[in-house]
This record gives C-alpha cells, structure tokens and sequence, in this order.
C-alpha cells in the first residue's frame, strides 16, 4: 500500500527490487527448503502487531519460529529486506471494490481501507517511511488508484502523485489517532475540561484574537470517522480545477 519510494538513484543499493520481487529464472535445486519467506514474514508481523516494530529483529523472529538465527539469513538477508516483506504482506491484504462513476466515492473508499489496515498493524505508520521499494501487494494498491482517478482527467504521472499525497495523509493522520489515543489512555478524567479552559483563558488576554473567534464557533463532529472524512475531503476537493 501506501507511500511510495524513490525511484533510481534514490534507491540504496542494498534492496535489489529485481531480486526481492521477481521469481528466479530457474527452480531451486536440491532438497525442499525447511522454510520460507513467507512463513518467516508472517512471524515478524505476528510479532510486530503484537509487540510493535521495534520488536522485529532477526533473532526474535527465529525465537518464534523456534530455530537458529543464522538458519533464516539464506531466505532473507537482512533486517530491512525483511520490513519490506512485512509491509508489502500486509499491504496485499486490501480488498478493493471496482471503480465507480464517482472517484471522489473511490478514493474515499480506498482511503478508508488504508486507514483500518493501518489501525489492524499499527506498525505500519513506523514502517513506511523506511520501506524503499514496491512490491505486489503495494502495485495492486497503485493500480486501484490509478483506475479510480482515471475520471479525473489528470496524467498518470499525476495521478500517482495524488496516490502518494493521500497515502501520506492516512498514514499521517493515524499515527495522529494512535497517538492521541495513546494520551488518552494515560490521561486524568478532566484533562479534556481543564485544556478548554486553559485555552479560554488564554484567548481572553486578547492576544489571541483568531483562537478567541474559534473558540466561540460550534464545534465540528468529532467522532474519529466523521473527523477522517471530513479533512480527507479537503484534500479532495482541491485536486482537480
């Protein structure tokens, strides 16, 4: 899913997208491996959903998996080989419904199923920012995007562009909602009432003539949903002239 990385010279050497992504020319010879990248994979997002990203090295996985460290680096190489696995896995578990006459619908659709597979792995906030290339399950997302903004009218270059900026945002926005919930949970039960009155007191000194003037407006929906909704369609609205 989600933001997407640098192209060419952006891209460090160490990921070879060519080699992570497509399958070999040949099939490998000789025995059965005893495990996969896969298996291995779906052990580090197990323990990242249950633990957090800062969890997932490579001797925790091989606990779970209940063998030797050295024994996982002939299916994966390295740490960040590994978290493109884990994004790129979780990515491809977005279902998609077919484009409709109204793209503004569909890229609020696709938005939404971000959002919740981002809730689902909150990890995935941490982690795409250090992600560098795309995978399949990633694709599957860019091209969903790109055939629902296809009324639009804007190239695809363009449209891509739209892609990344919204992705961005989700990804923005939810760690916004984790953190906050995260506050919430630590906080006293009138920490809510005692920041509307510092606020209020600070706007009466008259040195805050615009915060005074919010202040007195009636206060937005804000049940988490309509909150989302409501700011994403901003960035709708501005996309086309």
């Amino acid at each position: 899913m989600v933001v997407i990385p640098g192209r060419g010279a952006d891209v460090p050497e160490a990921i070879d997208p060519e080699r992570l992504w497509l399958p070999p020319d040949r099939p490998r010879l000789g025995r059965r491996p005893k495990y996969s990248r896969e298996r291995i994979t779906a052990a580090a997002v197990e323990l990242a959903d249950e633990e957090g990203l800062a969890a997932v090295t490579m001797r925790a996985v091989a606990a779970r998996l209940g063998v030797a460290v050295m024994s996982l680096y002939s299916y994966v190489p390295d740490k960040d080989t590994l978290l493109e696995l884990m994004v790129d896995t979780v990515s491809a578990g977005m279902e998609f419904a077919p484009p409709t006459d109204d793209w503004r619908a569909d890229v609020r659709a696709l938005a939404g199923a971000q959002r919740a597979l981002m809730h689902r792995h909150p990890w995935l906030v941490a982690a795409l920012p250090q992600r560098r290339t795309i995978g399949p399950g990633t694709l599957a997302a860019l091209e969903h995007a790109l055939a629902v903004l296809a009324p639009t009218g804007l190239t695809g270059g363009a449209r891509t562009e739209v892609f990344a900026l919204i992705s961005g945002f989700v990804a923005s926005h939810v760690g916004h909602e984790l953190a906050q919930r995260r506050a919430l949970e630590t906080a006293t039960p009138d920490f809510a009432a005692a920041q509307y009155r510092y606020l209020t007191t600070m706007a009466a000194t008259g040195a805050y003539p615009h915060l005074a003037a919010t202040l007195t407006e009636p206060p937005a929906p804000g049940d988490p949903d309509t909150t989302f909704t409501r700011l994403l369609d901003r960035i709708l609205t501005g996309l086309t002239p």
